[in-house]
Parts: structure tokens; sequence; C-alpha cells
């Protein structure tokens, strides 16, 4: 076993001893920032796909993140207010359903990314990063026009919602819901990396030219790995809305995709838990320095740059080695 995959089992098992010991010492708090952690992990694995597989510079990927959010919230305001989302031609009720909320946010990101990637990819370098920046705003300041569920206020959730089987306003199953989700969709990316299409991606990523010569079309594969890419995002977006119980334009803002690619490159791009890692750092600098000074991202900032200039590979390559990525 590769130094690499200890710790990726490290980072897993610090993920469940956290929650596990702020239950047995009364932290609840604790409990909903590893469940933040978790969230942000899965967005950030999202992410990881389209730019650390196929060098797919994505600044607008809160967009899925806030599709995914607004999702939720639309579903579940319609289902506390008794009131259906849709009369005519045919009635479409409201969910306060998880499953039901996670296949609705999925589909909608996974539609809305192959959209956005369709006319994007047609782009490359600095032009599509404007785009997909261009798309991720517009979504936002839609989302600030949009009166019937909030604009820029926002859209309450009152109570969370449902799973079967589970209490979901016990913070440990939630986390434990939102663990299982994150498992889930590590393997999917550990998945799609091993396999040929992830083989062809990377390729694709090196040197497109030559992955045209041997008759494979570089956009559909690319394609393909952005909207997997925004479907996993809309999935953590759905997660974090039921986390907070509330949903705001800022979801959809260039703030929050930045956020996201920061967790990637402090975690390593293209490393399987990178984001994993740069998820934790991340809030743990919001939460220690953010009680010290309001303008913590100076450090964060600081941090960052170190990584890059020193560490490209991020935390995970600086603790493993140069090792294969994904392994």
């Amino acid at each position: 076993m590769t130094r690499e995959r200890w710790i990726n089992l490290a980072v897993l098992a610090v993920l469940i001893a956290v929650p596990l010991w702020a239950k047995s010492t009364g932290e609840i708090f604790i409990i909903s920032l590893t469940t933040k952690v978790v969230i942000f992990a899965i967005a950030g694995v999202g992410l990881n796909l389209a730019l650390g597989l196929g060098g797919l510079v994505s600044f607008g990927h809160a967009a899925f993140f806030g599709i995914g959010g607004y999702a939720m919230g639309i579903l579940a305001s319609h289902a506390q207010d008794y009131s259906p989302l849709m009369e005519w031609p045919f009635l479409i009720e409201g969910s306060n359903q998880m499953p039901v909320i996670w296949v609705l946010a999925v589909v909608i990101s996974a539609l809305a990314a192959l959209l956005i990637g369709a006319l994007s990819l047609r782009t490359a370098g600095v032009y599509f990063i404007m785009i997909t920046l261009a798309f991720g705003q517009m979504f936002y300041y839609f989302a600030i026009s949009w009166p019937a569920y909030g604009g820029e206020d926002g859209l309450s959730i009152y109570v969370r919602n449902e799973f079967p089987g589970l209490n979901t306003l016990d913070p440990m199953q939630f986390f434990g819901i939102c663990f299982v989700l994150l498992l889930v969709v590590l393997g999917v990316s550990g998945r799609v990396a091993g396999s040929s299409f992830g083989l062809v991606l990377s390729a694709a990523r090196q040197n497109a030219e030559r992955v045209q010569t041997v008759g494979v079309e570089p956009f559909r594969v690319r394609l393909m790995a952005f909207t997997l890419s925004g479907a996993i995002t809309g999935l953590s977006g759905a997660l974090y809305a039921d986390l907070n119980r509330f949903v705001s334009p800022a979801m959809f803002s260039w703030q929050t995709s930045g956020e996201i690619m920061i967790f990637v490159i402090l975690g390593g791009v293209g490393r399987l838990f990178g984001p994993v890692v740069g998820a934790a750092l991340f809030i743990l600098l919001e939460h220690v320095l953010g009680g010290i000074s309001e303008f913590w991202h100076i450090y964060l900032g600081g941090l960052l740059l170190a990584v890059v200039l020193f560490a490209r590979g991020g935390l995970i390559e600086l603790l493993a080695g140069r090792e294969v990525a994904h392994d």
C-alpha cells in the first residue's frame, strides 16, 4: 500500500473521529462544522474531475452548486407550504424527501453543465475561464431578481428534509448521510480516473492534437467530464442548503467558485483526496483565524501562495511525495 493511500485512510479516520469526539463531549457545533467540511469536499471532488483530470479551469462551478441548493430550496418550500410547484399542464408537487431532492439536483445540474460546457468548451485558456465565470454570474443575478423564491434575501426552510429511517435533525445522523455520499463520490471519481475514459481525458489535457489523431474527439470527452463534474457539485449544493436550511444567491457568487477551487489547489490538483484535505484546512482556518481577525483571508492567501510556489501538488503531494495521482 502506498503512502498516499495511508494518508487517505487517515483522513477518513479523522473525519469519523472528530464528530464522534464532539458528540461525546457535547460539542454539537463541531459536528456541524465537520459536516460542512464533508459537503465542501464533495464540491471539490466535482471540480477536481474537470480541473485535475481534464485541465479545465472552471471559475463558474458555483452555478452548479447554487442550482443544487435552489433545487432543494424550491422543492422543500413548496412541501412545507403545501403548494404545488406546477399545476398545468400536469401537477408537480414539492418534496421534503432527500433522495428525491438529490436526484433532481443532480439531473438539473448535469443538464446545466451540459449546456454550459457545450458552449464554453469551444474556447480554451482565459476565454474558457471568463465564459464559465460569466455563466455563474448570470445565475447569481437571476437569483437576485427572482422574488418568488426570496430574491436577494434568500429562502428559508424551517425543517430539515427527511431521509427514510433516519432522524436528519440529529447532527450525527445527518453527518453520516453526507459522509456516505462523500465516499460514493470519491469512489466514482477514483473509478473514472482509473478507467479508459479517465486516461483519454488526461491525454487530452496533455496533448489534445495527438488524441484527435487516434480518432477520439477531445471535445466530447471534456464535455462528458464537465457534465459529471457539474452533477457532483450540484449534489453538494443540495446538501449545503439542507445543512443551513437556507439558500441564497450567494451560492452562485464568484467567491463560491473561488473557494471550491481553493479546496482543490490546497489539497492537490488531480489527487483523489486533495479536495477533502483542502476543504478541511479551509474550514479549520476559517474557524480558528476567523475568530481572531475578520481579515483571516490574508493568511489563507499566504498559504495558497506558498502551496502554488513550493508544493504544486498540494498538501497531499507534500506528505506523500510524487506518487501517481488518484492512487
